[in-house]
């Protein structure tokens, strides 16, 4: 079997509205974007690590083993979502297997991203990302949605249900370019503790990223 190329990525804005400068907003002594950047490295599973990012401000930020690629200014704006970004590192850094990883997760353990990317790379799964479990009695529109209300299970016993976290992503080039979406048809879900799966989006996120770096 070939080598397949594996190439991580992390998209960087530094006009951030709701927290600005968070990319780089100093976390217990460092940079918040060090801390995903070492667990890429320290993973020791990626041929090649970048980050994405419009401004060359960027760069001083980044440890030895990691690439500054440069991505188009409309990448920045608020309306930008997922589809459009991959769609143009699919132009810009070609590669067979995609580690798609955020900055807003400091916490994401080396061991995790290792596990996420062995799933693909060495294993059946098409696509795996980082995910919290609920196993809680849930409801929606007014209806129970994971137990029946007249014969209540045990909370234990309840179907349980994943919430992907926004940690990474890591998926083959045939899920985009066939499903255009970050996970495929045959996804492996990495469950992870409450502090791996903190994704910094508010003021508030960073005061609880503080506590529990401080813990």
């Amino acid at each position: 079997m070939l080598q397949r190329k594996i190439t991580a990525v992390v998209p960087i804005k530094l006009n951030n509205e709701r927290v600005p400068g968070k990319n780089t907003k100093i976390l217990g002594g460092r940079p918040m974007i060090s801390y995903i950047l070492q667990a890429l490295l320290d993973c020791n599973c990626c041929d090649e690590i970048y980050v994405y990012c419009s401004q060359e401000s960027i760069i001083p930020y980044l440890p030895d083993g990691v690439k500054f690629k440069k991505r188009p200014e409309n990448l920045d704006l608020p309306t930008a979502n997922f589809t459009q970004i991959f769609e143009q590192v699919l132009v810009d850094l070609p590669s067979d297997i995609y580690v798609y990883a955020h900055a807003t997760a400091p916490f994401l353990k080396a061991d995790t991203i290792r596990e996420c990317i062995q799933a693909v790379a060495d294993g059946p799964y098409d696509s795996s990302f980082t995910a919290t479990k609920i196993q809680d009695f849930l409801w929606m529109n007014g209806k129970p949605l994971n137990f029946d209300a007249c014969n209540l299970p045990r909370s234990q016993d309840l179907e349980p249900i994943y919430r992907e976290t926004s940690g990474i992503w890591v998926l083959e080039k045939e899920v985009f370019t066939s499903y255009r979406r970050r996970i495929g048809k045959n996804p492996c879900i990495v469950e992870v503790p409450f502090k791996e799966s903190i994704d910094i989006n508010t003021p508030e996120d960073f005061q609880l990223a503080e506590i529990m770096q401080n813990y």
